[in-house]
């Protein structure tokens, strides 16, 4: 959690929310909060972590980004 004067500490956070809410909460009504459960994990596992290309990761989606450097690692 952030203190005062290190107002970065959630930074990455609510970015990923801010996102997740305008890309998909926002668009769709849900019934349920199975519904809404299984709409958000299908959002993150589905396209956020694996196709969406991330500015901090080099443009590359995270897993791609992971995978990476998991070779690099492996190769030194």
């Amino acid at each position: 959690m952030s203190r005062r004067g290190n107002c970065h500490d959630n930074a990455v956070a609510e970015s990923f929310f801010q996102l997740l809410k305008r890309e998909r909460v926002k668009r769709k009504i849900y019934v349920t909060r199975e519904q809404a459960r299984s709409d958000i994990f299908d959002y993150i596992e589905m396209f956020y972590n694996s196709r969406r290309k991330h500015g901090e990761a080099n443009n590359m989606p995270p897993l791609a980004y992971e995978k990476l450097e998991e070779f690099k690692q492996r190769s030194v």
